[in-house]
């Protein structure tokens, strides 16, 4: 089981008002935690893990892992569409509309981003 997932951030103000964009809206609550982000999942353990943004702790330039990317499943499409669109108003790149992908399956609906630090990030659903 997976129990938390992190990335990293050299500009926490920009990290927080991009991942605070969409998501509370997928129930995630923040908690501040010496400087860092807490991004804590709904429900009670174990659920889906916790997402930590964070400045590297060997106090190095954070930097984006080429092939790392963090997914956050919506509740439908348009959620998708919505949440994209906030992320991107809050500083983040679109790195790929949202849409069906020929390459997954029929019902798999994705937008992908990148956080302001050039983390990967997507947002999908399997429902309308």
């Amino acid at each position: 089981m997976i129990a938390y997932v992190t990335v990293g951030a050299d500009d926490i103000l920009a990290a927080e008002r991009f991942y605070s964009a969409f998501l509370p809206a997928l129930g995630y609550r923040l908690e501040h935690y010496h400087g860092d982000l807490s991004y804590i999942p709904p429900g009670t353990p174990p659920t889906s893990p916790d997402f930590y943004v964070k400045a590297p702790f060997n106090g190095a330039p954070a930097s984006a892992g080429n092939g790392s990317m963090v997914a956050f499943q919506a509740d439908n499409q348009q959620q998708v569409r919505d949440l994209h669109a906030a992320a991107l108003l809050a500083g983040g790149a679109d790195a790929g509309a949202p849409g069906f992908r020929e390459a997954y399956s029929d019902n798999f609906f994705v937008a992908y981003l990148r956080d302001p630090q050039g983390n990967k990030l997507a947002l999908f659903t399997t429902t309308s």
